[in-house]
């Protein structure tokens, strides 16, 4: 329980009207939960305006509204704070009102389109291997310590945010691992923040019904780096041609990595299997439990982070050869009398369902057949559709494009998008069958013994998005019902 006129003392760019003689509690952007001492926070969202629930939160009890725009009609026992930045004001307020500046904290941000949620995840097993406390924000699940809480978004939005980093603050959370996504950079949810540092994994086509430009989704991006402290470091992929332009601004300390380029940081896949990889870093070769080459990237990332913040290699690489890849990621199940292999990915993203595809390819063996089944998302990015249709389809023995989670859209019409971009010369390789789990059942059943089947796009998540509800729906338990029993 805070002062309003306390939380608002010696901070700038804002208007008020209305008495600030108020007792704060808490904040939120739902006028469903507002009540008396928690502060509204209206501010203009992609499909709804907070402002048009204002009345709505002043009937619910609160008194203190922070808005992008006075109402028309203001009352006179109500305090309405105009904000020049919202995001600003409102991380101003917040660490007042948390009474913490993240001090002992080291907060560390992962951005990129790919390998986000992978590198974050691997960060938090490490440095908790490693016997310090930790919490981990992440597009899967957020955690303190041992304590899971469930996300419901890559970056939690402001307000939930600052009360997941207070509750960590409270354990003696010593390390924090978040995603850091293009959308929360845009909209100010990591505003007021302090990183110790910003890793980079790669940048493509994705999030385009969004930013609407890739230029603008780069400069999302980047903005995280331009932001970071002089105290920071910045960890990029310097075989990503747009890595470079990440820091181009920054003042963090710049540190690379890579598996081809000069880089301070450079990695060699000695082998590659379903077993995991066999690397060499630097001088130091290595065993890890994860697959493919994009997770050599990730896995580098990881150690020249954990080399940066001190702790020594030889102890760095006996921990990660423990590690594992979060749920969803390149996440495998083998039929032990058939040989079948079922693969479970979020690859959401053109660049993303070509690394696995490739992956997949590259080690198996010569008489192994991939069949993929593969959606995308309604309400989102359409640009990437075709893209998606002509990779899986040219990297596949058999595609099979079927429903993702179509939301407000007609999954048949996005089916057909992506079956735009299949080639003349596969078009007697690929299937249509709208319904997912039908999909994969037909999958396991048209595959052949030692075959692996890739079921692609929705990863971790356990529901099916449908006009506007969630249908429990997990790929990795319908996957493993049809390859272990077809």
């Amino acid at each position: 329980m805070k002062s309003l006129g306390n939380l608002l003392s010696g901070i700038t760019g804002f208007e008020f009207k209305g008495p600030v003689d108020k007792t704060i509690d808490g904040f939120e952007f739902d006028s469903r939960l507002a009540k008396k001492g928690i502060v509204f926070v209206a501010r203009k969202g992609i499909h709804l305006d907070g402002h048009d629930f204002i009345e709505s939160a002043i009937h619910q009890g609160s008194e203190v509204i922070i808005c992008e725009q006075f109402p028309s009609n203001c009352y006179e026992t109500v305090c309405y704070i105009k904000a020049n930045s919202l995001p600003e004001l409102l991380g101003e307020m917040m660490h007042k009102f948390y009474d913490f500046q993240l001090k002992g904290i080291q907060l560390v941000g992962v951005t990129g389109t790919n390998g986000k949620t992978t590198v974050a995840s691997l960060l938090f097993q490490l440095f908790s291997k490693l016997g310090y406390k930790c919490g981990l924000l992440s597009t899967v699940e957020n955690i303190i310590i041992d304590e899971i809480i469930p996300a419901t978004h890559t970056t939690p939005d402001q307000i939930k945010l600052y009360e997941l980093l207070n509750k960590m603050v409270q354990k003696q959370v010593t390390y924090v691992f978040m995603e850091v996504s293009s959308h929360a950079l845009d909209q100010g949810r990591v505003a007021g923040l302090n990183f110790s540092a910003g890793l980079f994994t790669n940048i493509t086509h994705d999030h385009l019904d969004y930013h609407k430009t890739f230029k603008a989704y780069l400069e999302a991006k980047k903005s995280f780096f331009d932001l970071l402290p002089a105290n920071s470091f910045a960890i990029i992929n310097a075989d990503d041609p747009n890595g470079r332009v990440m820091v181009q601004n920054t003042k963090a300390k710049i540190v690379t990595y890579s598996l081809s380029s000069m880089s301070d940081y450079k990695a060699r896949i000695l082998e590659n299997g379903f077993d995991g990889l066999h690397l060499k870093f630097n001088d130091k070769e290595w065993n890890a439990r994860l697959v493919g080459e994009f997770n050599a990237y990730n896995l580098l990332c990881v150690y020249a982070c954990a080399l940066e913040f001190g702790f020594e290699s030889e102890e760095i690489l006996l921990k990660m050869s423990e590690l594992y890849a979060p749920q969803g990621r390149l996440d495998w199940v083998r039929n032990q009398q058939s040989g079948k292999i079922g693969i479970v990915d979020y690859a959401h993203t053109p660049d993303a369902l070509e690394k696995i595809l490739k992956t997949v390819k590259s080690i198996r063996k010569p008489f192994q057949k991939i069949i993929t089944v593969v959606g995308c998302g309604g309400d989102r990015d359409t640009e990437k559709r075709p893209q998606m249709g002509r990779i899986a389809s040219v990297e596949s023995d058999l595609l099979i494009l079927t429903s993702d989670n179509p939301r407000s859209e007609d999954p048949d019409q996005i089916i057909k998008q992506m079956e735009a971009g299949i080639p003349e010369n596969r078009k007697m390789n690929y299937l249509i069958i709208e319904d997912r789990s039908q999909a994969i059942k037909t999958a396991c059943s048209l595959s052949a013994l030692d075959d692996i089947i890739l079921v692609a796009g929705k990863g971790h998540e356990n529901y099916q998005e449908i006009k506007g509800k969630k249908f429990a729906f997990d790929d990795k338990q319908i996957l493993k019902t049809y390859l272990l029993n077809l």
